[in-house]
């Protein structure tokens, strides 16, 4: 199983969306933190669809709640900017891809803490600072399937 983790997400439909990404995958998610929005959101729930009793969806108040849970699992931040494209990081079952809040992205601690493992998605044409989140978590959680299960 990949784990995806969110770290304070501000916008409801980016997660109702990777929520069903999660359902269609059977990715486990995290959600870390503050959140910017009430789990019961309308437009949280609308983005999930009637998938919401598919995900498997564990609610962590604080970071280090969140590692403990974890355990020994291999975290990757997903960042940008950075120097290594997602498509070089070597993904095993049981990894975890941790996305940062849509704003700020993660702490400068988080991304400390791990940084042999952080990795971004290109954006060559340098006309955009991010992508979507929900747009980059399938884009990662994908290319870590394919490698994972040979896809």
């Amino acid at each position: 199983m990949i784990h995806i983790a969110l770290w304070e997400p501000e916008i409801p439909p980016n997660t109702g969306n990777v929520a069903r990404l999660c359902a269609a995958t059977g990715a486990r998610l995290h959600l870390i933190g503050r959140l910017g929005f009430r789990l019961d959101d309308k437009a949280l729930k609308r983005a999930g669809l009637d998938y919401w009793p598919a995900v498997d969806v564990i609610r962590h108040v604080t970071f280090e709640e969140f590692e403990a849970v974890v355990g020994d699992g291999r975290v990757w931040c997903v960042e940008t900017p950075t120097d290594t494209p997602y498509t070089r990081a070597e993904f095993r079952d049981g990894d975890t891809l941790l996305f940062g809040s849509e704003s700020k992205g993660l702490p400068a601690g988080v991304r400390e803490r791990y940084a042999g493992r952080v990795v971004g998605i290109p954006m060559p044409t340098g006309h955009v600072r991010s992508l979507n989140l929900a747009t980059a978590v399938g884009i990662v959680l994908y290319e870590a399937l394919r490698q994972v299960h040979g896809w």
